[in-house]
């Protein structure tokens, strides 16, 4: 008998062995895994039958079926541009980022002394930004172009002083932006003005938004936007100005010209078009409106010994802490394709930039004057790259024969033909163009060129890519030793577990990874003709099918490219369903104090308004207080948004009578998926209650996490939510006719990852599937029951069990001994391990997710780390360890403080560096030590630190570089609420989304006047009182701020002078002698 080897993808993805689970099934009182299936799901809501999905196939058989799937699309050569072009990804970028686990499986680096690496590509991608914008500051990348425009049209409103509700777009912009700015803007009731901005803007006699304006336009044509700028501001509107990153190693920079915000797409610096993604858009501002720019910022900080650190920067404008008044939902960035093209700028340098930007436009001008010649007219004598052509009768006859020569061009209208140029094109695509065209001409090598189409009034002059870092590593032995040692700098999962609560990093396997470079995956534009692509077709309805049953829903839209964007896409399509119904009054949303910050800030972005669920003590949606408050909005509920399993790390057991409440007052109920990974083959969301839900690609089914994206969120719906799903202007059958818009620049989102999803289903199958969550759920409830002994586990459900993570209480341990979650997080990278997730959704807890991909042995160490910290927190409790010298307060220790000649701590070098025996085979060591972000906030500073910064020997800074400075003056030991910013900095959540604070306290969201956890508000600066969560300082101070008016008001009316000033002084002594 053959030995059948179609499940052995399942056995390597799933850590523990079976022998490992009975093990932990023993240990955890069960005896088998549907045995602790019943005894922790929701009877109501479990499973009875196995998914209807096809048997598991092994490795090289899923592989071999894809490929046949991938070989139906049709790889033309293309020329359509509209944002999108061919570009070469070098080899040696190919093999040690792309292709490299050391990068594409790490986290997003919320923990910067284990992200050192990363955090330096992404400061040199935003360096990069920088340089050819000339703008002030970028943050570390967005999603995709389309998405960024929308976020700076998003930017400017909240700017906006004037209650305008104009916005200008010129006619000269992508459609897909045009389409997606339409989107975005729907919700609020703005006024789109679409039109040429030569003629258009001239005739707006009222105060504007903002004007959108395109460099070069989407024909190609470049015009002098200085005018329209100028224009755009005497209407006191934000000029937006989207550009070609390539051309602008040619053009005059948006800072130049008098753009307020520059964005785009980095796509052309290595990255390939994919069918539409994934890439890094750019968005680059003045320093002014830092405060109010989306997205992630990498920024230079130092750590405790004073050496040079960076770190994420200014995350109180992220939605994780503002929540509905963030300035954005995006949860994340496109940090794995921004370090690529970071890479690719580093490559080539400034000279090799500017090499490619002058051979594509040669290229486009040597075909522009043969055109020309044979008998043609084009649009514009300026352009860059892409040439239109009016073909007037002549357009279909000569788009069909370029089809028969296996070339793309964009067809604009019935008149009229564009051809854009890119780094990959060579001078035989020319040739071959100017055939097709009836030219029957031969360009030979040595043709003369003078770029006079570039016009010479927009010529740039200005330097870029002059940091060192741009003009050091141009061969790929500098190259590939670069990139090896920022990879040495980070923890990923190809080093050691990374059970981050709530983020699923699971196994990326390679096999899933191999077809996302693929050419027939790789290659094609978004934009050809559909049958063209008829693999992608393929795996675009595998996929749909097999998430359809996974989810118990009757559709799915794939074009939401992230987590946040499919929360957004979900409550439009509902707020799309209401209107239909003629209830578009329903804009009222509940969500549950526990929720991850995206709820809300995607809820506000819907034009919703946000009311607050409270919880109970268990963790639990409280079910008196959702009843009142949708008996109190019953007329105007449109939603409720619930995570399940719940943030708090359990199943729900009134889940299903929860929904029964909305949907008794008229709402729908968005389920938040980012849990989807305790549900898979164990219960379906589509049969237990919501309405719709998203569901990330990059947790629950394998895409990896890139060291903060790419991500993919697809939306699941019933079928009454059917017909309302994203849409796309281009690409009509993209989605349904009358759906809720476009969320994505590209039909279907981030089309080449979605191999990595295709391949992850096949290869476990049903049976892997439905396994993977219980061994999630083992895994979860083992470590919760051998942590309890020394730990509190702060919530669970049936029977006392967690779902696939757990939530531990460091609060009493902080109380009783001043070791905080941060210094058991810190202390964690000293044994060699990522921190968890830190102070979400509850403060001053650590919550633990390991995934099914992690075996026993790995999961005792990590288990083991933490008893051994507990064991060092009692030593700190018996004052054996000093209370602030211990090993605790000082993790991570770096070699060079361990081995240095001086030693001047209260505990052992031993202790410090080797806290464990196994640690002496094999040790990470941190690059920095404990960063300090309070400096790094104070002191803003976020593009590539100048050589001359840095001491030559120990590279730590010397002097303070450029900063921007905070809003109002401050000192080390500002006093809020009688603690130090320093003290309240330790307060807040170092890792990741908004921490629950204690019901009354004040919230930091709605503080107007607090930008930033560093940037405190001066003391005569007024508060605004929110009903929040977080930070019980902040409460301290309101009341003192607020009982200080109140006196002082008394005793200007009632008091004398000289009396009130007494009293004053005693005051002042008494506040003087409890600091």
């Amino acid at each position: 008998m053959i030995d059948d080897n179609s499940k052995e993808f399942i056995k390597r993805h799933i850590g523990p062995s079976e022998e490992e689970q009975s093990k932990m099934l023993k240990y955890i009182g069960y005896k088998s895994l549907q045995d602790l299936m019943e005894n922790t799901v929701p009877e109501k809501i479990l499973l009875k039958e196995d998914l209807k999905i096809d048997q598991p196939m092994s490795e090289n058989d899923a592989l071999k079926k894809l490929k046949s799937i991938s070989k139906k699309n049709k790889i033309f050569r293309n020329f359509i541009g509209m944002g999108y072009y061919n570009s070469i990804t070098p080899n040696v970028i190919l093999r040690n980022i792309l292709e490299n686990p050391g990068w594409y499986t790490s986290y997003t680096p919320y923990q910067p002394e284990v992200a050192q690496g990363r955090l330096e590509m992404l400061l040199n991608f935003q360096q990069s930004i920088i340089d050819l914008t000339g703008m002030d500051i970028a943050n570390a990348s967005l999603l995709d172009e389309a998405t960024a425009t929308a976020e700076a049209v998003g930017l400017s409103q909240r700017l906006d002083k004037t209650d305008s509700k104009k916005i200008f777009i010129s006619s000269n912009c992508n459609p897909q932006t045009i389409d997606l700015i339409k989107t975005r803007t729907n919700p609020f009731g703005l006024e789109l003005i679409i039109g040429d901005e030569k003629t258009e803007l001239t005739k707006i006699n009222e105060d504007i938004i903002c004007g959108v304006l395109s460099y070069p336009g989407t024909l190609g044509e470049i015009n002098d936007p200085s005018e329209s700028i100028s224009l755009i501001h005497k209407k006191n509107g934000k000029a937006i100005l989207v550009c070609d990153l390539l051309a602008l190693a040619r053009l005059k920079t948006p800072a130049e010209l008098g753009a307020d915000i520059a964005v785009g797409s980095a796509q052309r610096f290595g990255i390939p078009m994919g069918y539409g993604g994934p890439h890094a858009a750019f968005f680059a501002t003045k320093e002014e409106f830092k405060r109010s720019m989306p997205g992630r910022i990498i920024g230079v900080s130092k750590d405790r010994h004073g050496k040079k650190a960076y770190r994420l920067s200014l995350q109180t404008r992220e939605q994780h802490i503002r929540r509905d008044k963030a300035t954005s939902n995006i949860c994340t960035a496109q940090a794995l394709l921004a370090i690529i093209s970071a890479a690719f700028a580093i490559y080539h340098g400034p000279e090799g930039i500017l090499k490619i930007a002058n051979r594509t436009s040669k290229l486009a001008k040597i075909f522009a004057d043969n055109i020309k010649a044979g008998g043609y007219n084009i649009l514009s004598d300026h352009f860059f790259d892409t040439v239109t052509i009016k073909t007037n009768k002549k357009t279909n006859s000569i788009y069909e024969a370029a089809l028969k020569e296996n070339i793309n061009l964009r067809k604009v209208d019935e008149e009229h033909l564009s051809v854009a140029f890119d780094e990959a094109k060579k001078l035989d695509d020319v040739n071959i163009l100017l055939k097709i065209f009836g030219i029957s001409k031969i360009i030979k090598q040595d043709v003369k060129v003078e770029l006079d189409n570039l016009p010479k009034n927009l010529l740039r002059t200005s330097k870029y890519l002059t940091h060192p870092v741009f003009n050091k590593y141009h061969s790929e032995t500098e190259m590939l030793r670069y990139l090896k040692k920022l990879e040495d700098c980070d923890i990923a999962l190809n080093r050691s577990m990374i059970a981050l609560g709530s983020c699923t990093m699971k196994l990326n396997a390679t096999a899933e990874l191999i077809p996302i470079t693929w050419k027939e995956f790789s290659l094609p534009h978004p934009f050809v003709p559909t049958n063209q692509m008829e693999g992608y077709k393929i795996l675009f309805n595998d996929l749909i099918n097999d998430l359809k049953e996974i989810t118990g829903y009757d559709a799915v839209s794939l074009q939401p490219n992230s987590g946040a964007q499919g929360e957004y896409a979900g409550l439009m399509t509902i707020r799309k369903f209401h209107k239909n119904n003629k209830q578009e009054n329903r804009n009222v949303c509940l969500i549950p104090d526990s929720a991850h910050g995206t709820n809300p800030a995607s809820a506000q972005m819907c034009g919703m308004k946000v009311v607050v669920v409270n919880c109970d003590d268990d963790g639990n949606v409280d079910i008196d207080d959702l009843k009142n408050k949708a008996q109190k909005h019953s007329k105007d509920l449109a939603a409720l948004m619930v995570t399940y399993p719940s943030t708090h790390g359990v199943f729900e057991e009134k889940i299903m009578e929860i929904c029964d409440v909305i949907h008794k007052h008229g709402g729908q109920v968005y389920m938040d998926g980012a849990n989807l990974n305790a549900l898979v083959g164990i219960a379906k969301p589509g049969k237990f209650g919501p309405d719709v839900c998203h569901i990330n690609l990059h947790k629950t089914f394998c895409i990896p996490h890139g060291g903060g994206g790419p991500g993919m969120g697809p939306i699941a719906c019933s079928k009454h939510l059917a017909d309302f799903l994203p849409t796309h202007e281009i690409i009509k059958e993209a989605g349904p006719k009358n759906g809720m818009g476009a969320v994505s620049a590209a039909p279907w989102g981030s089309s080449s990852i979605l191999p990595i999803s295709w391949m992850y289903i096949k290869m476990m199958g049903a049976e892997g599937l439905k396994k993977a969550s219980q061994v999630s759920i083992l895994n979860a409830n083992y470590i919760s029951k051998k942590l309890s002994k020394d730990y509190k586990v702060l919530y669970t459900g049936k029977n006392g069990n967690v779902a696939h993570e757990c939530i531990i209480d460091i609060r009493p341990i902080k109380a009783s001994s001043g070791i905080s979650e941060e210094d058991l997080a810190k202390r964690l990278i000293d044994f060699g391990y990522h921190a968890p997730t830190m102070s979400w959704p509850v403060a001053g807890t650590i919550m633990i997710e390991p995934t099914e991909s992690e075996n026993l042995e790995e999961i005792d160490k990590f288990c083991n780390a933490f008893i051994k910290i507990k064991k060092e927190i009692n030593l700190v409790e018996s004052s054996k360890f000093d209370k602030i010298d211990n090993p605790l307060k000082n993790a991570p220790h770096t070699h060079v403080e361990l081995s240095s000649n001086k030693w001047e701590h209260k505990y052992e070098r031993e202790e410090a560096a080797y806290p464990s025996e196994i640690l002496k085979t094999v040790k990470y060591w941190p690059p920095v030590a404990r960063v300090d972000n309070v400096y790094g906030d104070k002191n803003l500073f976020c593009t590539c630190p100048s050589m001359d910064e840095y001491d030559p020997l120990d590279r730590s800074l010397t002097r303070t570089p450029h900063i921007f400075e905070p809003p109002f003056p401050m000192k080390d030991e500002d006093e809020l609420g009688g603690i130090t910013i320093e003290e309240y900095e330790r307060q807040r959540p170092l890792h990741h989304p908004v921490a629950q604070r204690p019901k009354g306290t004040l919230a930091v969201e709605d503080l107007e006047n607090f930008d930033d956890f560093a940037s405190v508000p001066a003391p005569d600066e007024p508060l605004k009182k929110g009903g929040g969560y977080m930070y019980p300082a902040l409460k301290n101070y309101m009341k003192r701020s607020k009982r200080k008016s109140k006196k002082k008001s008394k005793r200007k009316s009632k008091r004398k002078p000289k009396r009130k000033s007494k009293r004053k002084s005693k005051r002042k002594s008494k506040r003087k002698s409890r600091k």
